[in-house]
């Protein structure tokens, strides 16, 4: 009779032993698929992050081509007359204002020290412009190390169609003018330094992953960069 019970007893000690390995398993499980979404996620933000850098260069690079006039791009060179300083409101610097008031964006709503004024201008705004397409020669280049493997292939594929996903945007605004200071070395002098008048620019840029109008993330940075006459 005592050696029934204890069967019985030894059949729900395994049942129960059971439910809790089953429950840690199951436990292990959701934590794992956790950690991968939370990397997924970091990397996706990380990624963010670098387009919105992105965005600011090429905003500086903007500026400098007004400043110090267009390159050709069939032969390279700057065409220096067509300089000008690039002043809020008038975008093509032909003097007369072009009114570029700045479109609501998500990029230009989420920067919360910028005036709300019905009368701020910027220098220029460009929207909606996607990553993929500003590093795509990197890929099409003949010394990209493409190794013809099957794997190799797919996984660059699959890089591309998740950069493509990534969009930026920037704008920028005549700060004034600021003192520019620059310095140098020469066979007769040690090092000397230079100081005069330039224009002080603040650049905005976001970097987005996903729809502009609706972006799944948004990273806005900004900068000051000063250039001189």
């Amino acid at each position: 009779m005592i050696r029934n019970k204890q069967k019985g007893f030894a059949l729900v000690l395994s049942l129960v032993l059971l439910l809790a390995m089953s429950l840690m398993g199951g436990a292990l499980i959701v934590i794992a698929s956790s950690d991968h979404q939370g990397n997924n996620s970091s990397d996706e933000y990380q990624q963010t992050f670098y387009v919105a850098e992105t965005a600011l260069m090429q905003a500086e690079k903007s500026l400098l081509d007004k400043m110090l006039g267009p390159i050709n791009t069939a032969s390279g060179i700057r065409d220096y007359d067509g300089r000008y300083i690039p002043r809020n409101g008038d975008k093509d610097g032909d003097g007369v204002s072009d009114d570029p008031a700045p479109n609501q964006t998500p990029c230009y709503k989420s920067f919360r020290n910028l005036t709300r004024a019905a009368d701020f201008r910027v220098i220029e705004q460009v929207e909606n412009q996607n990553f993929y397409d500003l590093i795509q020669p990197i890929f099409t280049d003949a010394s990209f190390p493409l190794n013809p493997t099957v794997d190799t292939a797919a996984a660059i594929r699959a890089e591309q169609e998740k950069l493509q996903r990534f969009r930026y945007e920037f704008f920028s605004v005549n700060s004034g003018t600021s003192s520019y200071k620059a310095s140098g070395v020469s066979l007769k002098k040690t090092s000397g330094s230079a100081q005069r008048m330039g224009t002080a620019y603040r650049i905005y840029a976001c970097g987005m992953m996903g729809n502009a109008n609706n972006p799944e993330i948004l990273v806005p940075l900004e900068t000051i960069v000063i250039l001189s006459h």
